[in-house]
């Protein structure tokens, strides 16, 4: 096969006398140095016409800093162009001659990785995803997309299609983090159940791969927790069955993560250790492990505990799939409204924090999670110009607008089992301990105390954010507003008092951080100013 790296140079050369004849302009973008969107729109047309040819793969990366609109509001569009800057750099640093990188628009960058195999292309991504975590502490983060040439598109414009999936999926999980294109036959409900096998003794995975295969099971195995972590960030497993004692990272370590992490915590793990040990078992039950088997296998009592769990890991899909349509239908509905954008993941991520704080439950923490992400998807119902409207409501407009948490209640009620408290939440967030709220005008006790967190938080949130018909308050008046609340009855006052003292203790943070860049630029010859 030739040496595409060196075709790839040669390329580029010509590519760039072909693009300053034919727009009599510069290839590269005049902020940041890298190729401009022009310039990598003929770059990928060739890149697949040459892959096509020659049977040579690439990757496309899309690259998008995350939340960088609020960050130029922030911080004003001269350090943001700063920050583009440098990441800019930090991206050329971690890629290879042979790779394009180019500034597709405003805040988003790609990448085509040349003939680049995935352990090799996905160092390179991670390398830039941390260098820019790193360059501003978390203030900045990046998420990317990933997708393959040819085995996952085999045209340009189902190449960047798939891109942008993968980088929405990396946003929906949290940001910060890169996504591959899931192929469709990894998110088909398949009858074979995947079962990573992780064990440094290839002995001991051969042992259960022929055990499990005839039984209609996919087996993949992996020597060392990295790379069974690294496995699990690119396939669906349906479970795993995890050795504890291995070089590097341990059994207890890898199940840490496995459950530590929102995407994989309900992913099924097994332990498999050769000591029939109490402390041993304990530890693993810290780290989050499902069951345990001792060695040596008994072949009846594992296949049985798998059959259990792969089971309960299906039904777990299913019903992870339908809360993803229906927060996915709540992103629609907010989309309706101009004026309440991320109105449902700001109110979410503060009563989580919130909820934390006041030490509820880990199932009231999840109530209000999911309540906070769906407490006003019954606005489906509510037409346009009353969202929109930019006055205040008349009295007829204003008893449709009061029909949202009862149309929501009524939408996820299918869901009980699934959602729990949260459809308290959707239910009754409006409602005041006075009475004198809607839909059911419940009084104090009546109303739990996932409902009453929400109520304060998504009143704050309305008071502080602009509306239709006014601009949003400051802090200060807001927090007037949510003191009179209280002590007219109407709020919960204990939920007011932690909210408050949670969002003043942010602010003293971000004081202490915006403190230590000033000494960090200081201290430096070209300081980042971010």
């Amino acid at each position: 096969m030739k040496d595409n790296s060196k075709i790839s140079q040669k390329a580029y050369l010509e590519l760039e006398e072909e693009y300053k004849k034919q727009t009599n302009a510069l290839f590269l973008d005049s902020l940041t140095g890298l190729f401009n969107h022009g310039f990598f729109q003929i770059s990928l047309d060739r890149e697949i016409e040459r892959s096509l040819r020659y049977g040579s793969p690439f990757t496309l990366a899309i690259i998008d800093i995350d939340s960088f609109s609020i960050y130029n509001k922030r911080y004003g569009p001269l350090k943001g162009d700063r920050a583009l800057k440098e990441i800019a750099k930090l991206i050329k640093k971690n890629i290879r001659r042979s790779d394009l990188a180019a500034r597709y628009s405003a805040d988003i960058f790609t990448v085509i990785l040349i003939k680049c195999d995935h352990k090799s292309f996905l160092s390179a991504v991670e390398k830039i995803r941390e260098s820019v975590e790193r360059l501003s502490d978390g203030i900045l983060t990046v998420s990317i997309g990933l997708v393959a040439f040819p085995e996952d598109a085999t045209n340009k414009e189902n190449l960047f299609k798939k891109a942008q999936e993968a980088l929405l999926q990396a946003k929906i999980e949290g940001k910060n983090r890169i996504k591959f294109f899931e192929k469709e036959k990894r998110l088909l409900v398949d009858q074979k159940s995947t079962i990573l096998v992780v064990d440094d003794q290839p002995s001991n995975t051969e042992l259960l791969e022929e055990l499990l295969v005839p039984l209609n099971y996919v087996v993949l195995r992996s020597s060392s927790g990295e790379s069974a972590l690294s496995y699990i960030n690119k396939v669906n497993v349906d479970l795993v069955l995890l050795d504890i004692n291995m070089p590097g990272m341990n059994g207890y370590e890898v199940c840490r993560r496995l459950k530590g992490s929102e995407v994989t915590r309900l992913i099924p793990v097994i332990m498999i250790t050769g000591l029939d040990d109490r402390d041993v078992k304990l530890k693993g039950i810290e780290a989050g492990a499902d069951d345990f088997i001792t060695k040596p296998l008994n072949k009846l009592e594992l296949l049985a505990r798998i059959k259990s769990l792969t089971k309960a890991k299906i039904l777990n899909d299913h019903l992870t799939s339908i809360e993803n349509v229906l927060i996915s239908l709540a992103n629609a509905v907010e989309a309706k409204d101009n004026y309440t954008q991320g109105h449902i993941q700001r109110v979410a991520n503060i009563a989580i924090t919130l909820a934390k704080k006041m030490d509820l439950s880990e199932k009231e923490i999840e109530a209000v999670r999911l309540g906070g992400i769906l407490h006003d998807i019954g606005k489906i119902g509510i037409p346009l110009e009353v969202l929109n409207k930019p006055g205040q409501l008349n009295p007829h407009e204003w008893e449709v607008l009061q029909t949202h948490p009862d149309v929501g209640y009524k939408i996820c009620l299918p869901l009980k089992n699934n959602l729990g408290s949260a459809l308290e939440v959707i239910r009754h967030h409006h409602e005041k301990l006075d009475g004198s709220g809607y839909p059911d005008g419940l009084k104090g006790e009546e109303i739990s105390m996932v409902a009453r967190v929400m109520a304060v938080v998504d009143i704050y949130d309305a008071l502080v954010t602009d509306r239709p018909y006014r601009e949003g308050m400051s802090k200060e008046k807001a927090e007037a507003i949510l003191y009179q609340e209280a002590d007219e009855g109407k709020l919960d006052q204990t939920v007011v008092k932690c909210l408050l003292e949670m969002l003043r203790g942010r602010e003293r943070d971000h004081v202490k951080v915006n403190h230590k860049y000033k000494i960090f630029n200081n201290l430096c010859d070209d300081p980042i100013n971010l």
